[in-house]
């Protein structure tokens, strides 16, 4: 595949940093290597020691004296070896990539460290989309992306959804505006998606939508970002084939977190794709960010063996969050609104029958009664326009408090009723 041809002109003139080069030499070496080349301070002037982490289930993480020189140092541009090492094995038993066993200059499955998902994704789009580039995305999306797009200056094509994800025939029917023989410069370069829990609508995209949407992607020559940080809050088994699954001709570049596992604050995500793009990737973390916190890194590591364990837990607390969102949405919206129950993520999208557009219901009458949500019309390209939906985030809140929201909302949508609420104020704004 030629990827020359995705890549920004920003993107493509960057080079790499020789200290960076350095760095990530260094430590790959043996202990007996004499380093005069850096400029890292001497970890013996820092102030911390060790450190002492005490888990939920009673075990304790030491951090010596050792290990916190190390964690408090700088480290390489893709991530500290163990880590990476340990993310690709992790990758290559959940979805089995065919792009793991390509070479390099064919595309062979690369990963690097990023803080959080959206740093993975900010770099990936300017490292593909120039002005006037065409990006196909779901309608609607989460706007942390249309955030990250729209001041590129790209042209933003919405691509229907229901339920179930994109839906294929629609994008062909976007497709064929254009004719795959004879590409210009306002081709679609790439498709986003988010296909589990999405983000606001809670839809998962099944694996036969997933196989015609990989289809369309070879026809017509764009890239596939997989943004899927609730892939480890599917509510069913078994779970989801991904698009990287899929992956025969390595066009699948995937952002994956363990923000809603491990620790949304501790910053760490990390971007799996095709070599040359995630290397392209790396350049610019190395002329900005240069790596991820070593410390989030080494933490993170030291989680690794109990990462099933903590999967179990979350989808466990995060089921139990949805069947309780369901249940109060059954007893007080049945017939004042619709919505579809989400198999993953963190999400209920919920559109209220009469009501053209939802902005000033959420934003001053659910207020009031001190309920804040999401209205619908943030996730669309155009926020201004009329939209009858709201999101409600059900992870932070209390089964009680879940229970109150559906009846207010309603209350203040449908019949406009005063109703005395004890309810302090919640949040269901999720990012």
């Amino acid at each position: 595949m030629n990827y020359s041809r995705f890549l920004t002109a920003v993107s493509a003139a960057r080079k790499p940093s020789p200290i960076r080069i350095l760095t990530e030499l260094q430590q790959r070496s043996p202990p007996t290597l004499i380093s005069l080349a850096g400029g890292a301070p001497n970890p013996d002037t820092f102030p911390f020691h060790s450190a002492s982490i005490k888990m939920k289930n009673g075990e304790t993480i030491e951090f010596d004296g050792a290990m916190m020189k190390r964690a408090l140092q700088y480290s390489g541009s893709y991530g500290i070896p163990e880590l990476i090492s340990w993310m690709k094995e992790l990758q290559k038993r959940l979805h089995n990539p065919p792009t793991a066993s390509f070479s390099p200059e064919r595309g062979q499955m690369e990963m690097c460290v990023t803080t959080g998902s959206q740093e993975g994704l900010c770099k990936v789009f300017e490292m593909l989309v120039n002005p006037g580039d065409t990006v196909l995305l779901d309608a609607p999306t989460y706007s942390g992306t249309l955030a990250a797009l729209q001041p590129l200056g790209c042209n933003i094509v919405n691509v229907p959804s229901d339920q179930y994800g994109m839906i294929p025939d629609s994008l062909r029917d976007i497709l064929a505006q254009w004719d795959s023989h004879k590409p210009d410069s306002t081709t679609p370069k790439v498709l986003y998606t988010i296909p589990n829990g999405g983000n606001p609508t809670g839809a998962s995209m099944t694996l036969e939508r997933k196989q015609k949407v990989y289809e369309l992607a070879k026809k017509y020559d764009f890239l596939i970002i997989e943004d899927d940080p609730y892939y480890f809050l599917q509510f069913q088994k078994p779970w989801a084939s991904t698009f990287l699954s899929l992956d025969v001709d390595g066009r699948v570049i995937r952002t994956d977190s363990f923000s809603k596992i491990l620790s949304s604050g501790l910053r760490i995500g990390f971007v799996t794709g095709p070599k040359p793009l995630v290397d392209r990737v790396v350049l610019h973390i190395q002329a900005s960010t240069m790596h991820t916190s070593t410390l989030t890194q080494v933490r993170h590591l030291s989680l690794s063996l109990s990462l099933s364990l903590l999967i179990r837990l979350s989808l466990s607390f995060y089921r139990a969050q949805r069947n309780a969102m369901l249940s109060s949405a059954d007893k007080w919206l049945k017939d004042v609104a619709e919505w579809h129950a989400p198999v993953a993520g963190m999400f209920l999208w919920i559109k209220l029958k009469g009501i053209k557009d939802t902005q000033q219901l959420i934003m001053e009458k659910a207020l009031e009664k001190e309920v804040l949500l999401v209205p619908g019309g943030v996730f669309n390209i155009h926020s201004s326009e009329p939209c009858p939906y709201v999101r409600a985030a059900f992870s932070l809140s209390t089964p009680q408090q879940i229970d109150e929201v559906p009846h207010i909302l309603g209350s203040v949508g449908i019949s406009g009723a005063n109703l005395n609420s004890s309810a302090v104020r919640m949040s269901l704004w999720s990012s």
